[in-house]
């Protein structure tokens, strides 16, 4: 594989699982050196350092609650320090948790949270590294697709409306930070394949009858779109919002 991000250093939040593990695989694989946060699995943390080191790549692991705005900031800063640089910065830690408007069984303290790890630290993220990328710098965000058109199940309101508002800050900080070159773009997944959302879980087969392809995706499928938006051959997308899931919200 070409390494297209030879000599770069990216920051992948919740980089340990699912989605996020198998960014920081190939943006190693890609070629650059990785600072990735995990929440809770020093154990996990560990063997995705390795992966990394194996590809031949330098990797460092950094705790950090997303939820948590002070841990955000320092996490943004200590990326930049443990290599000096910062090129690339991916916002993959996310919650879903749902929740009936009106329900009084509804926890507003765990929608609380989903705000505060799927937005504001989004937002916080994004703040701290503004003055630390490089000009031509990438920023990426995970959203979900679907989010600024549609809910398509009741219970999910706050989740999309998280989602939805990152989609309208990147085009907003797209505008702001172009004449730095920077580009700010969005990756919005279906159904894929992690251990949150097994394509053998109870909504699966509803999932997948609602998809053009019929199938789940696999994290492999998502980071590849990150891969390309990082990369040199995307410097003229930003403000964008690229949809991986099999045709679901067609």
């Amino acid at each position: 594989m070409t390494q297209t991000l030879s000599g770069k250093v990216a920051l992948v939040t919740g980089g340990s699982r699912g989605i996020g593990a198998a960014i920081v695989r190939r943006l190693a694989a890609d070629g650059a050196d990785i600072v990735f946060s995990y929440g809770s699995s020093t154990e996990q943390a560990g063997r995705m350092v390795g992966e990394v080191e194996a590809l031949g790549r330098r990797a460092v692991a950094i705790r950090a609650d997303q939820a948590v705005g002070s841990e955000v900031e320092g996490l943004v800063k200590a990326a930049h320090g443990a290599f000096n640089r910062l090129d690339i910065l991916v916002k993959s830690a996310g919650v879903f948790i749902t929740g009936v408007a009106g329900d009084p069984a509804t926890d507003p303290a765990a929608l609380d949270r989903q705000l505060d790890i799927n937005l504001k630290a989004v937002v916080g993220a994004v703040r701290a590294a503004i003055p630390l990328l490089g000009d031509g710098g990438r920023i990426v965000s995970i959203g979900t697709a679907g989010a600024s058109h549609r809910a398509a199940f009741p219970g999910i309101a706050d989740y999309v409306a998280s989602k939805a508002a990152v989609a309208a800050y990147s085009r907003g900080w797209a505008r702001d930070l172009g004449a730095r070159g920077i580009t700010v773009n969005v990756v919005q997944p279906g159904p894929i394949n992690t251990d949150m959302a097994p394509k053998e879980g109870p909504v699966a087969d509803i999932l997948k009858g609602m998809s053009a392809l019929g199938r789940y995706g696999e994290p492999e499928d998502v980071a590849a779109a990150v891969a390309f938006l990082v990369g040199p051959e995307a410097g003229y997308i930003t403000g964008a919002t690229l949809t991986v899931d099999g045709g679901l919200s067609l």
